[in-house]
């Protein structure tokens, strides 16, 4: 079986290889430092297992995971982190909370062997509790072809739904990420925004003027220049989150 290794500690990355050496039947097809250089081993390896750390520079291993289409089985390795913790508790998946022995490294082992699966939803499950960091509350991170783009909350004009994906606008221009409505609603709602269609979220912060369209809907105008459609159930949240 293929395993990559992503973790930005040279010194955990060697411990999780001398651990791996009682393996005869793993192979280690990669070692990468950050998410950046996982993302890009796990395109090219496919590899059965990935030993992943959660906090790195650049992007931490949620984020990584994120972008990644089909996620392989992952092994978490991370230190305290109380948002970490409570996505695998949650949710049932296998974490190695550092520093881990040998024994508990081959417990994981043993459990992975024997299931062998993660379901997409449970991997779904575990992002979508990570979500709730103060660090992945302040940004998304999306895939531009092939880069990976950084976009801080602050910078979002709107967002709008796009059949599996949603679809961000900025001053650069709109980038997809596969996520719900629901999701951002959720993760955007300590900041100014407001779910004001089935199909739109907007920054509250760049609303010029908010016009009657028709009986029960309106359109609010952006300093942009963009202009949105707003539902009833969505003109009666615009104005709460507004205070009008």
């Amino acid at each position: 079986m293929n395993v990559i290794i992503i973790d930005d500690e040279p010194l955990a990355r060697s411990i999780v290889k001398e651990y791996l050496r009682s393996y005869d039947n793993i192979n280690i097809v990669a070692e990468c430092n950050d998410g950046f250089e996982g993302l890009k081993a796990i395109n090219q390896y496919e590899p059965d297992l990935i030993f992943l750390d959660i906090q790195m520079p650049k992007i931490n291993g949620f984020e990584m995971l994120e972008l990644i289409e089909n996620p392989p089985v992952v092994i978490f390795t991370t230190a305290f982190d109380e948002y970490a913790i409570k996505a695998f508790e949650n949710n049932a998946a296998d974490y190695l909370l550092k520093p881990f022995s040998k024994e508990r490294f081959n417990k994981a082992i043993q459990k992975y062997i024997h299931q062998k699966k993660t379901t997409p939803e449970k991997t779904e499950a575990i992002l979508e509790s990570a979500s709730l960091s103060p660090v992945q509350q302040n940004r998304v991170v999306v895939k531009d072809g092939s880069k990976i783009k950084i976009i801080p909350i602050s910078q979002i004009q709107y967002l709008e739904a796009a059949d599996d994906y949603v679809k961000i606008f900025t001053a650069e221009g709109s980038f997809l990420k596969k996520k719900t409505m629901s999701y951002f609603e959720q993760s955007l709602q300590s900041f100014q925004f407001a779910r004001i269609h089935r199909s739109y979220i907007v920054n509250t912060q760049l609303i010029t003027r908010i016009d009657q369209y028709e009986k029960d809907s309106h359109l609010v105008l952006l300093n942009t220049g963009s202009k949105l459609p707003v539902s009833k159930a969505g003109y009666a949240k615009l104005k709460e989150v507004l205070g009008i």
